[in-house]
């Protein structure tokens, strides 16, 4: 078993550590929270032994070898970075960083320490994403990639009534684009690499992050569009275009349903068999990269992340949207 612990106790933690139970391979053993209280409560419901309310002596301690990252944005790069130099193997939630600098800094920690360093983007993980990437070629040149993920907030209430939570904080690095269009974008760049060119809008809400906004992408021989929104709701399935056809998929963020429509009027279900848990296949991942001694994922690659992030720095510049993380640097 390999042991980890975590830092972040809500309930995106609880997911990954439902998935995390499911490998028999990852064995919580120590949980960091800013409060006692908190700390030992999470611990006990999830049976881990020890816990922290110091985030230095939680990296440097003895009783795991690696660890999930679940806290705000702007905040994974110095605790990812904290816990590499501690000889710690890092699987922290999407965005990985606030911006490519900071990724930089974190792939350049990972190398010197000879730890395993990954994001935790479910999406291209899914055996959905597997089953699209060996489908592709059925529809022929592709001409257009079209991804929506607009997901009206749980929080947007309380914003429109004043109250401002985290997820429209700017001091937090959150905002439509990074905590739910990046779905949209990675899996594009795990496709297809990085654009030749973007044109980004968005509407910006008075606390100063994006509520909604849409991408577009120019790459050689085809376009691609994104549209993202924590301030609606949409029902629309997304797609790849292709000159023989079109592969369709629903909810995309967890890839649900995909069918390959055809020209010809015939379909195809390439769906496969899925985890109900979509977080399964990134803690299944992690757990192999370690037992294997590998210190990069194949599929959710420096590359890859390094890519999205400039991709997000870039529309956010167009947008003008900045984080207090880009100015503050680590």
């Amino acid at each position: 078993m390999i042991r980890f612990g975590v830092i972040g106790t809500n309930w995106i933690t609880e997911k990954f550590l439902d998935a995390a139970a499911q490998t028999g391979e990852l064995e919580l053993t120590a949980v960091y929270s800013r409060t006692e209280d908190r700390a030992s409560q999470f611990a006990e419901k999830h049976g881990a032994r020890h816990t922290y309310t110091n985030l230095e002596k939680f990296a440097a301690s003895k009783e795991f070898d690696a660890v999930y990252i679940a806290s705000p944005n702007s905040l994974h790069a110095e605790q990812a970075i904290l816990c590499i130099n501690h000889g710690k193997h890092v699987l922290c939630e999407k965005p990985i960083a606030s911006n490519a600098a900071e990724m930089k800094k974190m792939i350049e920690a990972a190398r010197a320490n000879e730890v395993l360093l990954m994001e935790a983007m479910k999406t291209t993980l899914l055996p959905n994403f597997t089953s699209i990437k060996k489908n592709l070629d059925k529809i022929g040149k592709i001409r257009r990639y079209v991804a929506s993920y607009c997901q009206y907030s749980s929080r947007y209430d309380a914003y429109k009534e004043g109250k401002i939570l985290n997820a429209f904080k700017p001091e937090f690095s959150n905002g439509s684009m990074m905590d739910i269009g990046i779905y949209c974008i990675a899996p594009m760049v795990a496709l297809f690499g990085k654009p030749n060119s973007i044109q980004a809008t968005a509407h910006l809400l008075e606390s100063g992050v994006d509520g909604e906004g849409s991408i577009l992408f120019q790459y050689e021989e085809h376009d691609a569009i994104v549209m993202f929104s924590k301030i609606t709701d949409s029902y629309i399935p997304s797609e790849i275009q292709g000159e023989a056809g079109s592969i369709v998929i629903e909810k995309f963020s967890t890839m649900e349903n995909v069918r390959i429509q055809f020209r010809t009027g015939e379909s195809e279900d390439i769906s496969v068999e899925q985890n109900e848990n979509s977080m399964y296949g990134e803690a299944k991942e992690f757990s192999a990269l370690i037992r294997e001694g590998k210190l990069e994922s194949s599929i959710n690659t420096f590359e890859n992340s390094l890519t999205v992030l400039e991709i997000m720095d870039e529309a956010r510049r167009q947008i003008g949207l900045v984080y207090p993380a880009d100015e503050k640097g680590l």
